[in-house]
């Protein structure tokens, strides 16, 4: 599934409509490293369906958890539906509409938050900003944790990990071929130790085709002092921070 934006064409989701458990974009995969961080897999809300492949993966894994998808266009929704073999059903539901303003009217609280909201090159400023990453930790449960893509080439990402840091306690890295994955949670950071035997004992019940403790492997850590302030409501100059290369940064490991 294509896009185009400013006379550019993105590749927005890939899937393979004869296995529809491959994850065929690598840094998707790296998204369901976040569930061993979690302490329930009761619910799960996903902003930015796309062809609704990583959506999908997970509800095909775990058919008892409710799964929620926020996509903007109604028609992505119904290209997934055509092309992709997508369909609603019980704990598999997609809304059409702003996942911020999801996030704003919902009552509900997630054990797992996934953001891989793109428009063309970039995310939507206002699912990047400070407010916004208040409002999903208000809706996340004890425990929770936050999972989102975010492009790594430009000084967009430092600003966006500047942004998750004055909101949670913990940010961690799964770097993927052109995307990084971001965990975002609150508490003392997870040992390795912990997280390892969850996401041992969820691959063993579950059975994931991409398994849990090898992605687990990637886990990284970040040093580097940013100087970028926190992108708010009343300035996230996103477009300008994307035009500017990244300085090469060290991933540490732990």
């Amino acid at each position: 599934m294509t896009f185009g934006y400013n006379k550019r064409i993105y590749t927005e989701s890939v899937t393979n409509t004869k296995d529809r458990t491959e994850l065929p974009v690598v840094y998707t995969r790296y998204m369901t490293a976040a569930l061993p961080y979690a302490a329930k897999l009761d619910r799960i809300l996903e902003i930015g369906f796309g062809g609704g492949t990583t959506a999908w993966y997970l509800h095909r894994y775990l058919p008892d958890t409710k799964i929620t998808s926020v996509e903007l266009d109604d028609k992505v929704f119904e290209l997934s539906e055509k092309y992709f073999g997508i369909r609603k059903g019980p704990n598999f539901d997609v809304h059409i509409r702003d996942g911020r303003r999801h996030l704003m009217r919902s009552k509900e609280k997630y054990d797992v938050l996934m953001i891989d909201a793109y428009r063309g090159p970039f995310v939507p400023f206002h699912l990047m900003t400070k407010e916004f990453y208040e409002f999903a930790k208000a809706r996340m449960q004890p425990g929770g944790v936050l999972v989102q893509n975010v492009e790594p080439t430009t000084m967009l990402f430092e600003a966006a990990v500047a942004t998750l840091r004055s909101v949670f306690d913990q940010v961690e890295f799964y770097a993927a071929p052109g995307n990084v994955v971001t965990v975002a949670y609150d508490g003392p950071r997870r040992p390795r130790d912990t997280l390892e035997n969850t996401a041992t004992a969820l691959q063993t019940r579950h059975k994931f085709r991409y398994r849990l403790p090898k992605l687990l492997k990637a886990r990284r850590f970040s040093t580097k002092i940013l100087d970028q302030k926190p992108l708010t409501d009343d300035f996230a100059p996103v477009e300008t921070l994307r035009a500017i290369e990244r300085h090469n940064a060290k991933w540490l490991e732990e």
